[in-house]
């Protein structure tokens, strides 16, 4: 009697490990199919195309603002002229930082025409300063990528007015 239990108890011993076994050697697969399957189809979708550099014609690409003040807000626009055989549409307009706003031409521009974008600058530290905006145009179909700057130095109006009165 003791051997028939032993003997029912290896056979279910058994019969559970393999049954893992085959669940472990399923589920992997499935998982992985599932996996491929989910990449192939994703893929397409999520690809972008990667931007390229703008071919629109820039008036003025860095500017010199010289010496300003601080916290007195500064802005400069640089304009471009639509030089394609397409109508340009300005998508996105990134300043690098915190301390530059920007406005820009909002509606299409057509091949001639010409756009602007618009950055201001308000300095809050003293000292020299490089800032640049991101603009990205939707030309031919493709989005394109310009990097505009401009730079100067701030001067703090309080130093000057120290200074009077030390002497």
């Amino acid at each position: 009697m003791k051997s028939i239990k032993l003997s029912i108890f290896a056979v279910l011993l058994a019969s559970a490990s393999f049954a893992q076994v085959k669940d472990a050697k399923i589920a992997p697969s499935k998982e992985l199919k599932t996996e491929t399957a989910k990449v192939v189809q994703a893929t397409p979708a999520e690809v972008k195309a990667t931007p390229i550099p703008s071919t629109i014609k820039w008036d003025q690409e860095m500017h010199d603002f010289g010496e300003i003040e601080k916290g007195k807000p500064v802005t400069y626009e640089f304009s471009f002229t639509n030089n394609t055989k397409e109508t340009v549409l300005i998508t996105n307009v990134r300043p690098a930082c915190g301390c530059t706003a920007a406005n820009y031409t909002k509606t299409p521009i057509k091949p001639g025409e010409k756009g602007m974008v618009a950055a201001t600058f308000n300095a809050a530290n003293v000292g020299v300063f490089q800032k640049s905006v991101t603009i990205t145009t939707n030309e031919n179909g493709v989005d394109a990528v310009k990097t505009l700057s401009f730079k100067g130095k701030v001067l703090d109006p309080n130093s000057d007015k120290k200074e009077e009165i030390k002497s």
